[in-house]
Order: structure tokens, then C-alpha cells, then sequence
């Protein structure tokens, strides 16, 4: 079989990576959702690439294991493929060395994890890059081929770059996150504080018996202890008004 190499249209030319570099700028940018923000990630990258499957996989930190967080297929067993633990098949290997890996024939691969299905799916050539943020592996950047291909590094730069500004973008939306829920749970307890004050001062109750007070008529009511107590101090307020 005669090795294809991307030429004109198919190689990854200068404009292609100045391309996909703007348009994953502007999607790391934008205030879409993480689980959005990885979707768009994989179809430009894909069109720009000529992949026939791009995928990204997050690292599950306490499992250790990589699982598809988003691709461009629509093939059912090729997304519901089975996790890969740091260091098993070509993405786990690519995790733990942090380094990029290709594959010729990822049907032809012994540490290749799934080649039953690469065959259905008609893949070939594979790229694959790793995730990173300050040195640290958050995820693999996946590209497949049709047809045998050989990737130049131009390619591999391309990829790089992507996968690095994937990397920021999805670190920066996990903080946003983070940061988010700190923030939250900060102002609840300022609330529940508050709360277990009224309870006390007007039930004359230790500061234990008002928790557990406003904490089963929060389960008995399937309602947050936030919400349990901001009816309280509402309730307290309406009284002094």
C-alpha cells in the first residue's frame, strides 16, 4: 500500500495551523461550557487535521485513568470505548511519558488497545499528544487517519499547540468552576451560621441542636440547608419589620 502524505489540501500548511490556532483562541475565550468548549476543540481540529476521528480524553486523577470526554464521531462503540489507565495502549503510554507518539497502522499495533474497532472504523495513522498544564498531564489529544500516513512535524507542532491551548482552556474553566463552588459554599455556611443563631436565641438551643434542627428539616423537605435557612432569617426579619 502506498504511503499518502498531506499535500495541497491535505497537508497542514502554515495557514492551516494559524487557522486552527485562531479559531481555538476564540473558543477557549468565549463563556461556553467545558463539555462545549472540548466538542468545539475536536471538530476544528479535526477539519483541520483531516483527521477521521479527533478525540480528547480527560485524566481521571484518583483513578488514574483516561476516558473520551469528547470527539467528532458519531460511532456509538468507538465513544463508549472502555477507559485506559495511565500507561496502557498508545494514549495511556502518551499520559505517562509525556510526549507525543504516532502509530502507522494502529490495526496492525500490539500495544494498540481496540483494533477490532479501528478496523470498523476504517482508521489508520494515529497522533497522539499529550495535555498539559505547568508540566502536569490532564488529558491525550487524539488524531486518526483514513489511509497510511506518515506525520510530519509541522503536524506534531500543530497538535502541540492545540492541545497545550485545549489544556489552558480546560484548566482555566475547572478553576472558574472551582473557585465557584468555594464561593458558594463559603456564602451557605455564612448563612447556616446565621441561621443556627436565630434558632438558638429564640428556641434556646445549643449550637448542635440547631444544626441538626435545620439539617432534618432539610432532608425531611428535600431542600438545602441554604434554602432551610434562609427561610429562618427571612422568617426572623419579617418579624422585626
Amino acid at each position: 500500500m502506498i504511503e499518502r502524505k498531506l499535500t495541497n489540501t491535505k497537508e497542514v500548511s502554515f495557514l492551516n495551523q494559524l487557522e486552527a490556532l485562531s479559531k481555538v483562541s476564540k473558543v477557549i475565550t468565549s463563556d461556553l461550557y467545558l463539555e462545549d468548549i472540548l466538542r468545539l476543540i475536536v471538530t476544528v481540529t479535526a477539519q483541520v487535521m483531516n483527521s477521521r476521528i479527533c478525540s480528547l480524553m480527560l485524566l481521571d486523577e484518583e483513578k488514574r485513568e483516561l476516558r473520551i470526554s469528547a470527539t467528532q464521531s458519531i460511532s456509538e462503540e468507538y465513544i463508549k470505548k472502555p477507559n485506559l489507565k495511565v500507561g496502557e495502549g498508545i494514549a495511556g503510554k502518551v499520559a505517562k511519558e509525556k510526549r507525543p507518539i504516532t502509530v502507522a497502522d494502529v490495526t496492525k499495533e500490539k500495544e494498540y488497545k481496540y483494533r477490532s474497532i479501528a478496523e470498523k472504523e476504517g482508521l489508520h495513522s494515529l497522533l497522539s499528544v499529550p495535555l498539559m498544564v505547568k508540566g502536569k498531564v490532564i488529558g491525550v489529544l487524539n488524531s486518526y487517519t483514513s489511509f497510511p500516513h506518515r506525520f510530519t512535524k509541522n503536524e506534531m507542532d500543530v497538535l502541540t499547540t492545540v492541545a497545550n491551548q485545549a489544556a489552558i482552556a480546560i484548566e482555566n474553566t475547572r478553576l472558574l468552576v472551582e473557585s465557584k463552588v468555594i464561593k458558594e459554599e463559603l456564602e451557605a455556611r455564612k448563612v447556616i451560621e446565621r441561621a443556627k443563631g436565630v434558632l438558638m436565641k429564640e428556641e434556646d438551643l445549643t449550637e448542635e441542636e440547631a444544626y441538626n434542627r435545620i439539617r432534618k428539616y432539610s432532608m425531611d423537605n428535600r431542600k438545602s440547608m441554604r434554602e432551610v435557612s434562609e427561610a429562618i432569617i427571612l422568617s426572623e426579619d419579617l418579624k422585626k419589620s
